[in-house]
């Protein structure tokens, strides 16, 4: 079987996942859920996966089978989903592979406080394997659903947090392709008071990764900055990656995105994993910099151990954007209510607002920031235990670290905190880790230049390749 708890809940092939898996790792949730004293209700939602409406009325059905009654959010954005849950104070089932291939797919489990962790992950593979037989009846979904409008409450929060008049003057363009959230993007921008122009929809999935772009995706933002747009939207399957371009069609990076949003929201405090870029602690946007392994949950371990600290305004989000909003936010007199998941409306709607008030155009508020070009990509298909034995041998065998960046730079300081994070002399970065949501090995650089940090992923990549 290919499925696995990762950093964002559990995926696997579609294959693996439809039919008794999903019943049975959702029915083991739920009773994780139960014996914590849950309200016996679950709400429930999906993205626009061709496998997702099934997997979903399996889950339905373990929620009856458990006890609980299912509440369906329908085709909603991720954060949507958490968003209805905190307010109902219900847990919550999201059935999704985020930006991983359509033969895959996911559930992602919220409990009472937010986010499973991984001390959660643990209870629930014991509840999974305690369960007895399952009988074919109990796969059939109930009838007479409950629904709920997680999605317009959604919607109405972002209205709420700017003002309907935050985005007058904007022409944004709003790349839709398979997103969950390709309407409520345009919607939001309309209901803000700008003018939206949706382009790209697909009738079919599309993996659109925020970190490892693909080089079809680039060219279609590319192509779509002639339309004289202030910026273009867009987000990965889910929508709790954010994915935005400038007035050029350039696509601004996911840290950078998420440290304009800390400041335009007035946070003093970031959580954010090694794979983020190093111009965070030099910004002067924000007082403390705290790093973590990658993952939502552990950066939303490290959000918690920031308000131990006794910090006020705190926030968290990963190199792919996925925006954490750690506590309230005041804006313009405006209560933001804290949601802690990755969220990318939010973090793309404080980029433009930024823009608007500071009277310059996106491209210059990110030049402002002044982070180090970067770049990221990735090898797919690669099983965890040759990406484990790659990251092992270059970490810890001096011989070979030495071969492997020859031409490069002299290897200096080595981080593991999460995979093998590299300093070279020239004050180049070069960073491999294995994905915990897919086969993959992927590679992050920062460099004096974009087309230097470019060539530095694929020749790392390259080398990598040769040597698993």
């Amino acid at each position: 079987m290919s499925l696995k708890f990762g950093t964002s809940g559990l995926r696997g092939l579609v294959t693996d996942l439809v039919g008794e898996p999903s019943y049975r790792y959702t029915l083991a949730f739920l009773r994780v859920m139960s014996e914590r004293g849950a309200p016996k209700r679950v709400v429930i939602g999906r993205d626009l996966r061709a496998s997702s409406p099934e997997i979903a009325g399996l889950a339905a059905a373990a929620a009856r089978d458990a006890g609980f009654e299912p509440i369906d959010a329908g085709a909603v954005p991720t954060p949507a989903l958490a968003l209805e849950a905190a307010r109902l104070g219900l847990p919550a089932v999201m059935v999704t592979g985020s930006h991983i291939p359509e033969d895959r797919n996911g559930l992602k489990f919220y409990g009472l406080k937010g986010e499973i962790t991984k001390a959660d992950e643990t209870d629930i593979l014991s509840a999974f394997e305690a369960l007895g037989p399952v009988a074919s009846e109990s796969l059939t979904p109930p009838a007479g659903i409950a629904s709920s409008d997680a999605r317009a409450r959604y919607l109405q929060r972002a209205v709420d947090a700017f003002g309907s008049e935050a985005l007058k003057g904007a022409r944004i363009g709003i790349y839709q392709h398979s997103s969950v959230a390709r309407d409520v993007l345009a919607e939001a921008v309309e209901a803000l008071g700008g003018e939206a122009v949706p382009f790209g929809r697909a009738d079919h999935f599309i993996p659109v990764d925020t970190e490892a772009h693909r080089p079809e995706d680039l060219q279609i933002l590319s192509d779509a900055a002639a339309g004289g747009f202030d910026a273009i939207l867009s987000t990965d399957g889910d929508a709790d990656r954010p994915l935005m371009a400038d007035e050029r069609g350039e696509v601004i990076r996911g840290d950078v995105l998420g440290l304009i949003a800390a400041g335009t929201l007035g946070f003093d405090t970031i959580v954010t994993p090694v794979t983020s870029g190093s111009a965070l602690e030099s910004s002067g946007l924000v007082d403390k910099v705290l790093r973590t392994r990658v993952g939502s949950p552990y950066v939303i371990a490290g959000i918690e151990e920031a308000l131990a600290e006794g910090r006020k305004g705190v926030a968290g989000f990963e190199a792919n954007g996925g925006f954490i909003q750690g506590t309230d936010a005041i804006v313009d007199g405006r209560t933001i209510p804290a949601l802690p998941t990755r969220d990318a409306l939010l973090p793309l709607l404080c980029a433009l607002v930024a823009s608007r008030k500071a009277g310059v155009p996106l491209s210059i508020l990110v030049e402002r920031v002044g982070a180090k070009p970067a770049a990221s990509h990735r090898l797919q298909n690669v099983p965890g235990e040759k990406s484990s034995a790659f990251l092992a041998r270059l970490a810890e065998d001096d011989g070979f670290r030495a071969s492997f960046f020859e031409g490069l730079g002299q290897p200096g300081a080595v981080n593991r905190l999460d995979g093998v994070h590299v300093t070279l002399s020239g004050g180049e970065t070069m960073h491999f880790r294995a994905s915990g949501n897919a086969p993959e090995l992927r590679c992050y650089a920062e460099a004096a230049t974009p087309d230097a940090a470019k060539a530095l992923v694929n020749e790392g990549l390259e080398r990598a390749a040769r040597a698993l």
